[in-house]
């Protein structure tokens, strides 16, 4: 085995009332892609914060090349050469593409002034490396959340770094950008880059990866090459078990119709049709960009409807609103939970209960803390929510336990009919299951399910029936039984409808 470019050596770290990290060894190797691994909660994140200087750790040592350090702020991890994409996005959408990759470390001139003519071509080059057909004069706001993605990832190859962290890089990638971002992991690797690879798609893994270290409840579990795992070996070191059956599905009487749509058109979708059962769970796949959110959005209230009519319980409405859409018995559970799901500074309590303060009301106005408690307390425990209490700021939970708060934020409102839009996106095998296991028991109780994922598998697994999406229309739509991988991309790429 070669000799880490960097040590970690029993890293501990501890929270108030947990203990993150429990005395954790970890390597990174030049030239080399090191799979970080492990269940939402297991500490891959404390450490890598450690790792980047925005923690500092209560016990334990570094060494790079064989040189101890220590790291007080984020900017001694940069000096030493380390960089760190975050997979939550830290972009400011107000500045163009350029301003975001360079912010801070602008170039100037003789005179001191911004080299604006350097910095726009440096951003250039970035981008061209990494395949994105953007001018770097455009502003942030103006991109989706994959381009935004691949802008966070332009802005640590600027800096030039040794070691290179990537927290869930693909998360919000297409298939495209994926294979552009791989192709340039290879050319960081062969210039003798270490490469931190954090990623519960476990696929990925055996792509990109040299090695993998599993961490499981804060402690280090293995370190072993990529060739001698598979995914069972990983799974059962991640979780600590064998697991079982991965999409948990149920069948239940499918009664009556819930939901139907007819010819809903706006700018972002053209003639959309179909029918929701009570207790029916429909998936709506599609590549990014083909109208399956904003579609979502538009039945939600976000978006405004140009033509066609939504029915629900076979009664017209027009649902002007998001409020309008909660007070109709429809709840939306955004893909983006960081930055509209949830208000990551709330506690879990205030967050979950924010979207229906009016059944805690009282007398004049007030709140019925007892009440609100009570239902906060039922879906922590009813959803497996590990928070050391109900008042724990959001943004310090895992992020399997933050799409949960988020999913039960969307429950708090009672809904008849509940839109999942990338349910299990960010978040690990364990807490993956956990959500399925939630999503059947909804189903059992009668709620009518709409899954928007960009996972084949789990819309196959999970689904009733499954509507594909390309362009802004549906292109497919088959029943569980019929519908196949192949199918379905055919349909998602224009090759065929059905």
């Amino acid at each position: 085995m070669a000799k880490p470019l960097l040590q970690m050596k029993g890293i501990t770290k501890e929270f108030p009332g947990v203990k993150a990290l429990d005395q954790i060894d970890f390597n990174i190797y030049e030239g080399k892609v090191m799979a970080l691994l492990g269940e939402n909660g297991a500490g891959k994140s404390t450490l890598m914060k450690i790792l980047s200087g925005v923690y500092q750790m209560d016990e334990g040592e570094l060494y790079f090349k064989g040189n101890h350090i220590k790291f007080k702020t984020p900017r001694d991890s940069q000096d030493v050469g380390i960089a760190i994409i975050h997979q939550e996005l830290n972009l400011v959408p107000q500045l163009t593409i350029g301003e975001n990759i360079f912010l801070g470390r602008e170039p100037v001139n003789k005179f001191k002034r911004i080299d604006w003519k350097k910095l726009y071509a440096n951003s250039s080059k970035l981008l061209e490396w990494l395949g994105i057909e953007k001018d770097p004069m455009e502003l942030v706001s103006n991109l989706s959340i994959g381009e935004q993605q691949m802008v966070e990832i332009a802005k640590a190859l600027s800096l030039d770094a040794k070691i290179i962290i990537m927290d869930e890089p693909t998360d919000a990638l297409t298939d495209k950008e994926t294979a552009a971002l791989f192709k340039v992991i290879n050319e960081l690797r062969e210039n003798g880059c270490g490469i931190v690879y954090i990623s519960h798609r476990l696929k990925e893994i055996f792509e990109i990866c040299d090695m993998a270290t599993v961490l499981r409840d804060g402690k280090f579990i293995t370190e072993d090459l990529v060739t001698n795992l598979n995914e069972d070996l990983i799974i059962e070191a991640m979780v600590g078990r064998k697991l079982e059956e991965q999409f948990p599905r149920v069948d239940v009487e499918l009664k009556e119709v819930v939901l139907e749509v007819k010819n809903l058109s706006n700018e972002y979708i053209e003639d959309i049709s179909f029918t929701l059962r009570k207790g029916e769970i429909i998936g709506i796949a599609g590549l990014m960009g083909s109208g399956r959110t904003e579609l979502a959005k538009t039945i939600f209230g976000s978006l405004p409807v140009r033509e066609g009519e939504i029915f629900i319980d076979q009664k017209q409405y027009t649902i002007s609103s998001s409020k309008s859409a909660l007070e109709h018995g429809i709840a939306y559970v955004s893909e983006d939970r960081k930055g509209q799901g949830l208000i990551l500074d709330l506690s879990v309590k205030e967050n979950m209960s924010l979207s229906d303060l009016k059944q805690f009301e009282t007398f004049l106005f007030r709140l019925n803390g007892q009440n609100e408690e009570h239902m906060v307390r039922h879906y922590i425990d009813n959803m497996s929510i590990r928070t050391p209490s109900m008042d724990q700021t959001v943004k310090n939970l895992s992020g399997g336990n933050q799409q949960k708060v988020s999913i039960a934020k969307g429950l708090m409102t009672k809904p008849k009919i509940l839109i999942l839009d990338e349910p299990t996106r960010g978040v690990d095998v364990g807490a993956k299951k956990e959500i399925y296991n939630l999503i059947n028991q909804f189903k059992k109780e009668g709620t009518s399910i709409i899954i928007i994922s960009s996972e084949l598998p789990e819309v196959l697994g999970m689904c009733d029936r499954i509507l594909v999406m390309f362009n802004g229309k549906i292109t497919g739509a088959f029943d569980r039984k019929e519908a196949s991988q192949e199918q379905i991309l055919r349909c998602a790429v224009g090759i065929e409808e059905a």
